[in-house]
């Protein structure tokens, strides 16, 4: 196990300077991260989307997460994105988040601003997901799904970009060797996807890349 990144972002961040950072070309990443692993053989490959919710509040930066009941049949009581599967309806990644975010956690698409997406994270089950970031200003209502939700809570995201609350881990599964990252928060543990897509952020939100 072992910490990644070595650059840390000192000035704050606003809508603008995450939409100009997001309009970037991808930053270079680590081989080991899923994120740039697409799946491969013969996986089917099924197109997901999640909403990264940034919330102003207090003159504050939060993202929003969830956390998963006990129901569900994979994944249960881990801490994520709202989002899921693409369906035939969706006019594209940006309506599916918006859409599984509403029927997540009752958050109005209306009071989303979009600015932007991550590069793509790939599964080692086949699933291909967009982040998709979203600002939203506080105060706002939400009505989580009971059999999907157990909670919503927000976390600074100075926390996610600090360099060294990145932990790396590796394991061996069905003969393959993985690797995946977590970020601790408080008693929370975030790992897998979710960390993986963290990450991933971390690095594209740097300030550095826009001068």
């Amino acid at each position: 196990m072992s910490t990644v990144l070595k650059t840390a972002r000192i000035e704050p961040l606003d809508p603008a300077s995450i939409t100009a950072l997001l309009r970037l070309p991808p930053v270079a990443p680590d081989a080991r991260d899923l994120h740039v692993v697409p799946a491969t053989g013969d996986i089917k490959i099924h197109d997901a989307a999640v909403l990264v919710p940034m919330v102003l509040r207090d003159n504050r930066v939060n993202l929003l997460f969830t956390q998963r009941t006990e129901y569900l049949k994979s994944h249960t009581g881990q801490i994520s994105f709202p989002g899921g599967r693409v369906e035939a309806a969706d006019a594209g990644r940006v309506d599916t988040a918006l859409r599984e975010t509403e029927e997540e956690i009752g958050l109005a698409r209306t009071r989303v601003r979009v600015l932007g997406a991550l590069p793509e994270y790939y599964l080692p089950t086949g699933f291909r997901i967009t982040p998709v970031i979203g600002w939203i200003e506080a105060p706002f209502h939400t009505e989580p799904d009971p059999y999907e939700v157990a909670d919503i809570f927000e976390v600074p995201l100075e926390h996610f970009l600090d360099a060294e609350r990145y932990q790396r881990h590796e394991y061996h599964f069905n003969g393959r060797h993985r690797h995946y990252v977590s970020i601790p928060y408080e008693g929370r543990y975030i790992w897998g996807a979710t960390a993986g897509m963290l990450l991933s952020m971390a690095r594209t939100l740097s300030l550095q890349r826009l001068k």
